[in-house]
């Protein structure tokens, strides 16, 4: 791994690398102002109460967020360029949730600098988002 992160020539299939984060109300707060997504399930325990949620729930992006720093952060890491994500969501994430986002790399096309990630978040080792995406890293030659 280099300082700008992994380069295709130093990945494998089967590594995997993961970030855990506990979501606050804050976190859903802030995602909400800086997303625009003012759904009241998010935001109002009134109106989410009934619901079939029947408590305020984190919005599906912020999870799929953590996806997000996995692959820009660690796994390839820096350099990385997120090409596309295809995710589906399982379970509510809620306050206080501990999630794990974790991407293991499925297929690497060195020629093309392209490498293939199934991704998932978990909470209390249950998927609550299952996925894969597709991300271009960069090579040794450049």
């Amino acid at each position: 791994m280099s300082a700008e992160g992994y380069f295709i020539e130093d990945l494998s299939v089967g590594q995997s690398d993961e970030f855990t984060k506990t979501v606050t109300e804050k976190e859903i707060e802030l995602f909400a102002e800086v997303s625009g997504d003012n759904n009241p399930v998010h935001l109002d325990a009134e109106y989410a109460a009934g619901t079939m949620f029947k408590e305020r729930i984190a919005h599906g992006m912020l999870s799929a967020g953590f996806i997000s720093a996995v692959i820009g952060t660690r796994l390839p890491g820096p350099g990385a360029i997120y090409m596309s994500q295809q995710m589906r969501f399982k379970a509510p994430v809620k306050i206080g949730d501990v999630v794990t986002a974790r991407c293991t790399i499925t297929d690497i096309n060195e020629a093309r600098r392209r490498v293939t990630l199934e991704t998932v978040c978990l909470v209390d080792g249950k998927a609550v988002i299952e996925g894969e995406a597709l991300v271009m890293v960069p090579s040794k030659s450049g």
